[in-house]
């Protein structure tokens, strides 16, 4: 494990790699930090970049990384300041965080925000350290059949635990799958949902997708927002930014324990920061709020989302590089950016491209440092971009796909297609849908039809080799158990309280 670790950092402290790494921890906190973009329009806008400029699959994946983590890091700065979530992360990040701004600690809820994040990283970091390889040698043993259930129970996990409404979760996850059935069908050469286009015969490019979804759809949600009057100048002042060590030791409990619950969730597919937050902060309200302090101002109110999204967002890549299964809609797309390369993420790339494997986790210790050393000192002036107009904003963001999409593939084709998908993905949001089961089932819809199909090839048409296996039965039942659960227990529940109608006495 150890060796693993140190060829990783072999690759990690290259300069260009360490350059990249900077580099994605600025961007990322950049991005973070604006209302609406986020990790995944970050990652979706520079990827195409990326992969142009010919850098290497394991500085791409660094730089990428490098910005995950740093949205996660900037997405606290609007939620503080401006009570506006950076992103679906950040939510919970608002109730205690802006409070702390109207009493005039400002900088230090931004100082106890950045140590929350470094807190909760570190301890995910260090669990995915050790966990990823170990889980990565068990991985060795799935077939295409405890694959098939393992994407079951993935999809399962995903509507149930992310968003408010499993319904249009699972919706959104089919639609997902049936863009990713776009295409000749590689076992029959059948054309599928092509329309005789020859342009469709290979199937929706992953960028063209990525960035017409979240890209495009954000352009067109600011545009019907420009006419509003934005509050990005009514920032309260932020007076001092360093939190002093009384501060953090008041919160450190609520920082390990949600790190440590963070990175928990993380590993869960399909969950994400936005259920790290979420669950975090409502344990450490019922643990520690005697007072009832919280949501008025306390902080440990704000160091429990933090360091949970953090922690949250480290903890994702350990389903992603052992098992081939996004653990977030933001992993999802660095899926995406690794078969760009050819790369298929799962137990063999241990062995076969430690470079990969190592030399991303060594980054995510060098980046979680870098961020600290970014976000203390200098969260005044990241916080200055929350002042950007929209009118700046929105072209530079559409200049950014276009010349991305089009680098890419050199075809207008391509262009109207990512705006065909960034129209559907903007109505998708004004009707309710959240963007990330969508493309989460676009990734692992490709890859659940073919372990399907290999796994019936092998038995020879017999579904029963589905379940055969220990590993893929434990896998469907407990697929079974999320889905039956939240519609049984609400009514178990009800069935123990007290009728109303008892007589008294």
């Amino acid at each position: 494990m150890f060796d693993f670790l140190i060829e990783g950092f072999g690759v990690a402290l290259s300069p260009l790699n360490l350059g990249l790494a900077f580099l994605g921890a600025l961007l990322g906190t950049l991005f973070g930090a604006l209302p609406g973009i986020g990790p995944i329009n970050g990652i979706a806008i520079l990827m195409p970049l990326a992969y142009t400029l010919g850098l290497p699959a394991e500085s791409a994946l660094i730089l990428l990384a490098g910005i995950y983590t740093g949205a996660e890091y900037g997405g606290r700065m609007s939620s503080i300041l401006l009570n506006v979530p950076g992103d679906a992360g950040a939510v919970m990040t608002t109730l205690d965080g802006h409070p702390l701004a109207r009493k005039g600690l400002a900088g230090p809820a931004l100082g106890l925000s950045a140590v929350s994040s470094f807190v909760g990283a570190t301890i995910a970091i260090l669990g995915l350290t050790l966990f990823a390889p170990l889980l990565a040698e068990v991985a060795v043993m799935f077939g295409p059949a405890e694959f098939f259930a393992l994407m079951v129970f993935a999809f399962a996990s995903m509507s149930v635990m992310m968003g408010k409404d499993p319904v249009k979760t699972a919706i959104g996850a089919v639609l997902g799958v049936l863009i990713a059935t776009v295409g000749v069908d590689s076992g029959t050469g059948v054309m599928r949902f092509t329309f005789g286009m020859p342009e469709l015969y290979d199937g929706i490019d992953f960028v063209v997708m990525i960035i017409g979804l979240f890209a495009i759809s954000e352009i067109l949600l600011m545009l019907e927002q420009a006419h509003r009057r934005d509050v990005d100048t009514e920032m309260p002042p932020l007076g001092r930014v360093f939190v002093s060590l009384k501060e953090v030791l008041y919160c450190k409990g609520a920082m390990g324990r949600s790190g440590l619950l963070g990175f928990i969730i993380g590993v869960l597919p399909g969950t994400g920061a936005s259920v790290a937050g979420a669950v975090s902060y409502t344990t450490e309200k019922r643990l520690s709020d005697k007072d009832g302090t919280f949501g008025h101002g306390d902080m440990r109110g704000l160091a429990a989302p933090e360091a949970a999204n953090n922690a949250s967002a480290a903890g994702s890549f350990v389903p992603m590089l052992t098992l081939g299964i996004p653990g977030s809609g933001t992993t999802a797309v660095l899926l995406g950016a690794l078969m760009l390369y050819n790369i298929t993420p799962g137990p063999m790339m241990f062995t076969e491209r430690p470079e990969v494997a190592g030399g991303l986790i060594a980054s995510l210790y060098i980046g979680n440092i870098v961020l600290l050393a970014l976000n203390l000192p200098l969260a005044g002036v990241f916080a200055r971009v929350l002042t950007i107009p929209r009118w700046v904003l929105v072209p530079a963001i559409a200049i950014l796909a276009f010349v991305g999409v089009y680098q890419l593939h050199s075809d207008l084709t391509a262009i109207f297609l990512m705006l065909i998908i960034g129209v559907f993905g903007y109505l998708l949001r004004k009707l309710g849908f959240s963007l990330a089961p969508v493309i989460l089932g676009y990734v692992l819809g490709g890859l659940m039809e073919q372990n399907l199909r290999r796994a019936l090839s092998i038995s020879g048409g017999d579904v029963g080799i589905l379940w055969q296996s220990g590993i893929s039965l434990g896998l469907w039942l407990a697929a079974a158990a999320l889905l039956v659960l939240p519609w049984l227990l609400p009514k178990l529940l009800a069935g123990n309280s007290p009728r109303e109608d008892v007589e008294d006495g």
